[in-house]
């Protein structure tokens, strides 16, 4: 069985840094990614790793900011959130799958599991 667990949400002011990791068992080193939903919005992808942990796809509006990494088991996916905005503060999903091409990581419909989602919020 699947299971998908995140931790590190919280409050952070702006400017500030914020850490989000995301375990997941029943599953070897498979694609993992960071998704984010706002009030009114859609869902979209934040910062994601294939299952070859190949060159990460991050959003445009995170690039520069936001780092993900996995650590050397390949079940859990870090993001590191620096200079956060305002326009972070949403829910932050984890998400799951097996896939291998890195154009297919942006689109939530590619993953089979989710995480419960961590809420994130920045205070001016």
């Amino acid at each position: 069985q699947v299971q998908v667990v995140e931790s590190g949400g919280g409050l952070v002011q702006a400017g500030g840094s914020l850490r989000l990791s995301c375990t997941v068992s029943g599953l070897h080193s498979p694609a993992m990614g960071w998704f984010r939903q706002s009030p009114g919005k859609e869902r979209e992808a934040v910062g994601c790793i294939s299952a070859t942990g190949a060159a990460p796809y991050y959003s445009d509006s995170v690039k520069g900011r936001f780092t993900v990494s996995k650590d050397k088991s390949g079940n859990t996916l870090s993001l590191q959130m620096n200079s956060v905005t305002l326009e972070d503060t949403a829910m932050y999903y984890c998400a799951v799958g097996t896939i291998w091409q890195w154009y297919r990581l942006r689109d939530p419909k590619e993953y089979n599991y989710w995480g419960q989602g961590t809420q994130v919020t920045v205070s001016s």
